[in-house]
């Protein structure tokens, strides 16, 4: 069947019925071979030429043109379709007449070149092909709808499929050529450029589902009742673009047609068929893919350049993938890439014809072989894990199967849920039998699996360990444990490891996967943790089995050896529904800890048994369990997970506790024969005391069981009075306890305080006598214990709202005593009294002072109200007498509500304070007088605020506030004077009291804020000499304390230079006249701090007056007297600066000035040199000239980026008007005249008539008469 003369095979496809094939070639020819005599074809399809096409005398594939795709149509062996390269697709049907071949060749899509093409020899096969680019009309693949198992309607059209990069298009060729669907790609599926000519097809023909039914009965069950027959798949195509697949489902559908006869003209109706195409939905791969096949109805091969997956149709998911080298196989247009006209990775890549699938198996025609190749079955997985002896991982994989989580492909398995549990169920016993048989068989301990070839044995825990757990898992999918609790726990107790068992089941049981089992393995687990002594293992155990499930005896035991209390609880009350023994095992350590308690009282420090208290701390933890036992109990929880019991259970359990918690005397517990006495006397043999229960649990630990009560008291249990317990019978037998001589202040305390909660709580179950409520009142009241007084004090709250005593006056006394203040400020608000309401406040160490402060306000306001406006004088006494302590509780609070209600007594409130507290006071006239300084903390406080200084401050306070101001913060002194008011203090005494503090700067401000500049300059000049003078004492002195004064007058000096330069700088900025000339006070101010200089420099070495760099570094008096020195040089650069930033005013030259300052220094200083005082003046002006060459060189660079910001802003608005809106928008671009008058109300204008304005898209706007004659030719017009 070897070709002769025609070139490489390029297509291949084989008939219905397996007798012909039918082969394309690379040269355009298609040749049919007969199976049955192979040697020679049957029929030959030549290539033809543009001439001939174009005559007329013949269709075809053009010379040259490669074979892409060939394809029988239907059933019959002489109708074939196929498609080339160039994108022609033609129709062959290959008839003969009288022996004669006479073929028929339809063109189903594509359109012939315009050009010519030369014809070529077929011998020379595709060496003289013309270099051929891809075009979008490229057909990518095509493929004839085949036969199925079952008859469709739509197998009568013989349809064809065909894909391209741009299109998908479905010809019918029967009855009459038809295009019967075109759908185009979408433009977000043409990605790269690499994936645009990435496409393939496939179809699926209807078959029956018959074989997709899992048994007989089924199959007959689904035959349907017409036909007899079974149901049938719908034709389906498989379609790629990329990496996107489609799916595509096709139809008939019949209509009726009015058909005209045209002989007879009679009109007839008449049924007719149409295709009827769903897309069933789209998904993506994860890579281009190379080749579509149809494993079955549900599943799809993809071939992507890296692996086969496996997509069910149904889910549109990935259910399998297998890594594959797509260019291992065979490419039939490889060689085309040595000429050029494909490149490499374009022909690698079209291997689609290298793959098909047959009846479920896969067939590759790889570069060296062929392949086949099945997916296998969920039966074939687990068969090869068994095959391979992992009977561990094929359990696994059948669970998997079996819930639904495995991985991969479903085929073999039922659909129905139900039905694939029986099967896979089944499949999970067998496997789990034959894992324990071959396991503990006698053949594997002999076997290579046993034993490595060096002859050591080999350690197989892990596979014991392994089967366990597997078992299990398995177990659980299968809800029956009956195989792993009977048959495989027998293997390994049988064998002597019931160790691993137990070991490996104890995880499911601890997570709550396997909670019931048998008692006897839970019997044989909990033993192997008490042999190996650990009691915690055992305790935690127990927790997490079902109570069914255990050895009553044995847990019951092993948690009274190890003091396993928790779990003993457990066990009493969950197995055996016993609520009173854990309690009557719990009163035992409980009597147990008090006697300890009482002998270690007894006892001396050295004793054994106060030495005793580290083995007696397991036992006191444990006897507290009783409380939240009996709390969960009584209120129909379990014991200590909190889980409610059902509601028969609970009720049974809280009769049982509260019987024998509340019975007036000892119980015998267990009730039945050989049975005791359950006592709760210190002393053995002592006398019990009636109710000894409830009495040793109130002893015990009163807040925890009165809590306890709290909660019980909640539970509806309780509210049916005709129980033999109830809430008033708990009361009266707490009343009746509390009558005992022997009961402690502390035990008394908190039974009052839960008898005065709950007779509020529940008064119609709950009725007292008056005179048993007013001895819990003033119990309440007595008590000494301050840590209680809270508790006791809302316990009291609730008693008095349901109860009025008498004997008003002794119990408002008592109150006091205890500290009950909240209820006594109820009581005095009430009453008025409001002297004594102010002190419970006031005398109330838990209120924090912000709410202490507004309750005294809030208090204080309500008296002025009630006495017309005027503070009563026994309320203002009680403020007075308070004031120390409210001082010491915050001061700026305390200053804020006496300027409110008592504005006359801030100097009581000052002299109240302790001598040597001047802070305090400089802190309370702060407030007062400079409220910007107050504290943040205070701002969320309500209390009175007052904008400006207090006016109620008398005169000799605000000096004194002066004063302390000096002395505490003298650098804030300036402003704090600028904040008062200017008659608001003696101006001379105020500078004289600065002066005395040596603040020296603000003596300055005074001065010259009372209009004398130049006596302002004096005594800065004063100061200066005053402080230069100490300078230069301490310089020459040397001794410890020289540096600190130098840095302090430095720091005046500084300061006074900054006032005095103020004065001159407003004087030289100031337009009114001033009696002073302006140069004369700079020329006193900066002739001062020359002969600041000039003096302390007279008393540095030549050294120090050098430059910085000529200073040495190892002498340190040289380097203090150069520092100094030139600190004062930097005041004189500074003023200068300043002089020089009010230079423009012409009452200042500064020529003239320099003059002036050089004269009166040479003429001062007869005793300095000329040449040290010139290089003195030489040093300040060079360094002040330097310093304004920088600020220029700033100016300079500053301009230019003004300069630049500025350019592009103008540019952007130059920009933004072109846009729209013009600046000019508010007056007509005509006339000129604005649309909205800007003038102020008031002014006479004329009102314009209104009329309409035009605005142009330019932003330009017009009066409707105003517009240019060609305005609307250019324009589109809005009116408004």
């Amino acid at each position: 069947m070897r070709p002769q003369n025609v070139g490489a095979v390029t297509a291949v496809a084989l008939s219905f019925d397996h007798t012909y094939v039918a082969a394309g070639h690379a040269t355009g020819y298609i040749q049919l071979y007969d199976l049955r005599s192979p040697k020679v074809p049957s029929r030959i399809v030549p290539p033809t030429t543009l001439a001939a096409v174009a005559s007329g005398r013949q269709e075809g594939h053009l010379v040259g043109s490669r074979i892409v795709s060939i394809g029988f149509v239907a059933g019959r062996h002489t109708a074939l379709v196929s498609a080339d390269d160039s994108g022609l697709a033609f129709y062959h049907s290959l008839g003969k007449v009288l022996f004669v071949d006479a073929s028929d060749i339809l063109r189903i899509l594509g359109k012939y070149p315009d050009e010519d093409a030369p014809d070529a020899a077929p011998a020379l096969g595709h060496r003289l092909r013309r270099r051929k680019a891809r075009k979008p009309t490229t057909i990518l693949s095509m493929a004839p709808l085949p036969l199925g198992t079952c008859t469709h309607p739509t197998d009568t059209y013989n349809l064809v499929a065909l894909l391209t990069p741009i299109k998908l298009v479905i010809v019918g060729l029967k009855p009459s050529p038809k295009t019967w669907y075109r759908r185009h790609r979408e433009s977000d599926e043409e990605v790269a450029s690499k994936s645009r000519f990435k496409g393939s097809l496939a179809w699926f023909p209807s078959v029956s589902l018959a074989a997709d039914l899992s048994s007989a009965s089924e199959r007959d069950s689904k035959k349907s009742q017409l036909t007899g027959s079974h149901p049938c798949s719908t034709p389906t195509l498989a379609y790629s673009w990329g990496e996107n697949l489609h799916l595509l489902r096709v139809s008939e559908d019949k209509v009726m047609q009015t058909v005209k006869d045209p002989k007879s003209g009679k009109v007839n109706k008449v049924e007719v068929g149409r295709i009827v195409f769903e897309e069933m939905g789209s998904w993506r791969a994860s890579d281009d893919v190379l080749a579509l096949q149809w494993l079955n109805v549900n599943q799809l091969v993809v071939l992507t350049p890296a692996a086969f997956e496996i997509y069910d149709i149904r889910t549109f998911k990935l259910v399998e993938r297998e890594p594959f080298d797509a260019w291992t196989l065979v490419s039939p247009v490889l060689s085309h890439t040595t000429n050029g006209s494909l490149t490499y990775s374009d022909a690698v890549s079209e291997v689609a014809h290298s793959v098909r699938m047959y009846k479920g198996k896969i067939f590759l025609l790889g570069q060296h072989g062929v392949q086949v190749g099945t997916l296998l079955t969920w039966a074939d997985r687990i068969l090869l894990s068994v095959s391979e002896g992992d009977f561990l991982s094929a359990i696994d994989l059948a669970r998997s199967y079996y819930a639904g989580e495995a991985p991969g492909n479903r085929n073999g398995l039922p659909d129905d849920p139900e039905k694939l549990k029986a099967v896979v169920g089944q499949k999970i016993r067998e496997l789990m039998a034959a894992s324990a048989q071959y396991a503990f068989s006698e053949e594997r301990l002999v076997d290579g699996t046993h034993v490595t070839p060096d002859g050591r044995g080999v350690d197989r825990t892990e596979l014991f360990e392994g089967l366990v757990s597997t078992c299990a898992r398995a177990c659980m999918a299968l809800d029956d444990f009956d195989f792993f609790f009977e048959d495989l726990f027998g293997y390994y107790d049988n064998n002597g490891i019931a160790s691993i068992f137990l070991q490996q089941l104890e995880p499911f049981m601890l997570s709550g996967d396997i909670r019931h089992v048998p008692p006897r393995v839970t019997q044989r687990l909990i033993a192997l943790h008490a042999e190996d002594d650990r009691p915690d293992l055992v305790e935690r155990l127990i927790w997490h089995i079902d109570p069914d499930c255990l050895d009553i005896n044995q847990a019951i035991t092993l948690c009274q050896r190890y003091q396993l209390y928790d779990a003993l609880i457990y066990v009493y009350t969950r197995a055996l529904r016993d609520y009173r023994s854990p309690l009557v095992e719990l009163l035992g350590l409980v009597r147990r800890v008090q006697q300890w308690r009482r002998q270690r009282a007894e006892a001396s420090p050295t004793s054994s048994t106060f030495l005793d208290e580290q083995s007696m701390e397991p036992v006191v933890l444990n006897a507290y369990k009783i409380y939240p036992y009996i709390a969960n109990t009584l209120t129909g929880l379990t014991y200590p997970s909190g889980e409610p019991l059902p509601e028969d259970e609970a009720t049974l359990a809280k009769k049982d506790l509260y019987t024998f918690l509340f019975d007036g005397r000892s119980s015998v517990w267990p009730i039945e024969e050989g049975g005791k006495l359950v006592l709760t006397s210190d002393e053995e043999n002592g006398i019990e005391p009636t109710y000894p229960y409830t009495r040793l649990l109130l002893r015990f630990d009163p807040e925890a069981f009165l809590h306890t009560l709290d909660l019980a008291f909640e539970d509806a249990y309780l509210n049916d009075e005709t129980r033999s317990v109830s809430r008033f019978v708990v009361i009266k037998i707490l009343l009746e306890i509390l009558s005992s001589p022997d009961l402690s202040q502390e035990e008394r305390t908190f039974v009052h305080i839960f008898i005065a909660r709950n007779v509020p709580k529940y008064p119609q179950f709950i009725q007292l006598q008056p005179s048993i409520l007013h001895n819990i009142l003033i119990g309440l009241a007595e008590d000494p214990d301050d840590s209680t007084r809270e508790d006791r004090q809302l316990a009291a709250e609730f008693l008095l709202s349901a109860y009025n005593p008498h004997e008003g006056d002794r119990i408002l006394e008592l109150f006091k005593q205890a500290g009950f203040y909240r209820i006594l400020r109820s009581w005095y608000k009430q009453e008025k009294q409001w002297p004594e309401l102010l002190e419970t406040y006031i005398e109330d160490p838990g209120l924090p002072p912000s709410e202490l402060f507004t309750s005294i306000h809030g208090v204080l306001k309500t008296a002025k109200r009630a006495s017309k406006g005027k503070l009563p004088e026994a309320v203002s006494g009680k403020l007075l007498e308070s004031l120390p302590r409210l001082l010491h509780s915050d001061l700026a609070n305390t200053a804020a509500l006496l300027d409110e209600h008592l504005p006359d007594s801030h100097e009581a409130a000052l002299q109240s304070m302790e001598p040597d507290a001047d802070h305090e006071r400089f802190l309370y006239l702060l407030y007062l007088l400079h409220p910007l300084r107050r504290k943040p903390a205070e701002d969320d406080i309500a209390l009175p605020r007052r904008p400006i200084p207090s006016p109620s401050v008398p005169q000799w306070l605000r000096e004194a506030y002066v004063s302390l101001y000096c002395r505490f913060e003298p650098s804030d002194v300036i402003p704090a004077l600028r904040y008062l008011p200017r008659d608001y203090l003696d101006g001379q005494e105020a500078a004289r009291t600065c002066e005395r503090s040596e603040v020296f700067d603000a003596v300055v401000w005074l001065i010259d804020r009372d209009g004398d500049p130049k006596a302002a300059l004096s005594k800065a000049q004063s100061f200066d000499q005053q402080l230069s003078t100490r300078i230069a004492d301490a310089l020459a002195s040397q001794d410890d304390d020289s540096a600190d004064t130098i840095s302090d007058a430095l720091k005046k000096l500084e300061a006074v230079a900054d006032a005095a330069t103020s004065v001159c700088v407003e004087r030289s900025q100031s337009t009114s006249s001033a009696d002073v000339p302006v140069e004369d006070l700079w020329f006193q101010l900066l002739s001062s701090q020359i002969d600041c200089v000039q003096r302390v420099a007279s008393c540095c070495s030549l050294e120090a007056l050098g430059p910085s760099d000529t200073v040495p570094s190892g002498d340190p008096r040289v380097q203090r007297e150069h520092q100094t020195i030139s600190s004062l040089r930097s005041l004189v650069h500074k003023t200068f600066t300043a002089l020089m930033s009010v230079s423009s005013t012409s009452a200042v030259s500064f020529p003239r000035l320099f003059k002036r300052l050089v004269s009166s220094a040479s003429a001062s200083k007869a005793h300095v040199s000329k040449g040290t005082l010139y290089t003195e003046f030489r040093t300040i002006l060079t360094g002040m000239l330097e310093s304004f060459r920088s600020e220029g060189d700033m100016l300079v660079i500053t301009k230019h980026l003004v300069d630049r910001d500025v350019f592009d802003t103008i540019a952007e608005l130059v920009a933004e008007r072109g846009k729209g809106w013009a600046p000019a928008r508010g007056a007509c671009t005509s006339c000129g005249v604005v649309f909205v008058s800007t003038k102020k109300p008031g002014e006479e204008e004329a009102q314009p008539a209104s009329e309409p304005v035009v605005v142009s898209r330019t932003g330009a706007i017009y009066h409707s008469r105003c517009l240019p004659p060609d305005f609307h030719a250019n324009h589109a017009v809005n009116v408004h």
